[in-house]
């Protein structure tokens, strides 16, 4: 299967016309008229992965976080971002990367979230004007849940080591506004939305005092997304059933959560 047969099919998933505008989606590294074999799908691309790539025989990897943000200054080996297209490069292996082109998309990121959460009547927190697509989504639970039952909850669904949030008082938990990854920038709308809750991967710390009142959880940045490797296999077995789709092995969150013993 061509590279660009299988850049096509993503972006009937997620179109690059839905990236917000400082964003960078879409082929990283390769060339269109290249043949794809096998693919692996990861969250974020380290040198690590390439070499998983590499030792797996798949010759794309897709990705949910960008590689490249901002052009290349030169293709050396000062950064990790160098390194990895050098070694894709020399090893024939093609970089494509759904960021918020896959956020903002119907049946994107947050879609996933919402699915894990048992979320009904689904829509967006922040809708784009003459487009299906937004930031972010509000959904309804089926009954509601007390606060701290809730987010206990949330902690299982996402296998969280620790859950972030704002004081606890015992509230019902219906309405339910979520963003994945960072979603500050959308604390406005959820209140807007008359959200009971608002969940997401990162707040700023002056939210918190700024919610008015509403219940905020954040899962950790890399937790609210995990999930996106596998909307993504799901999505190029069904629609590339040509190729070979695994997922990474690798956990690439570069934070940790832990208590260290005293010294």
């Amino acid at each position: 299967m061509k590279l660009r047969e299988v850049v096509a099919a993503l972006e009937r998933l997620a179109p690059l016309r839905l990236q917000d505008e400082w964003d960078n989606s879409g082929l990283q590294v390769g060339f269109p008229e290249s043949e794809v074999r096998s693919v692996l799908v990861c969250l974020d691309v380290t040198e690590e992965i390439v070499e998983e790539a590499v030792a797996k025989r798949c010759n794309m990897i897709v990705s949910h976080h960008l590689l490249l943000f901002k052009a290349l200054r030169q293709v050396s080996d000062s950064t990790y971002q160098q390194r990895c297209v050098v070694r894709a490069l020399a090893a024939g292996i093609s970089i494509y990367s759904a960021h918020t082109s896959l956020d903002n998309a119907r049946g994107g990121v947050n879609f996933k979230i919402a699915e894990r959460l048992g979320l009904q009547d689904l829509r967006w927190l922040s809708p784009r004007e003459g487009e299906d697509a937004g930031s972010g989504l509000v959904g309804e639970l089926p009954v509601a849940e007390r606060d701290a039952d809730f987010l206990a909850r949330v902690q299982d669904a996402f296998g969280v080591e620790c859950l972030q949030h704002s004081a606890l008082d015992g509230r019902p938990v219906r309405r339910v506004a979520l963003c994945g990854g960072a979603g500050a920038f959308l604390l406005g709308d959820a209140v807007r939305a008359g959200a009971d809750c608002f969940l997401s991967g990162e707040f700023h710390y002056h939210d918190f005092f700024e919610s008015r009142g509403m219940l905020l959880a954040a899962l950790g940045h890399y937790q609210s997304e995990q999930f996106t490797q596998d909307l993504l296999a799901d999505y190029l077995a069904a629609h590339c059933p040509e190729l070979s789709v695994c997922k990474t092995s690798l956990n690439t969150n570069p934070i940790r959560y832990e208590r260290l013993p005293q010294r």
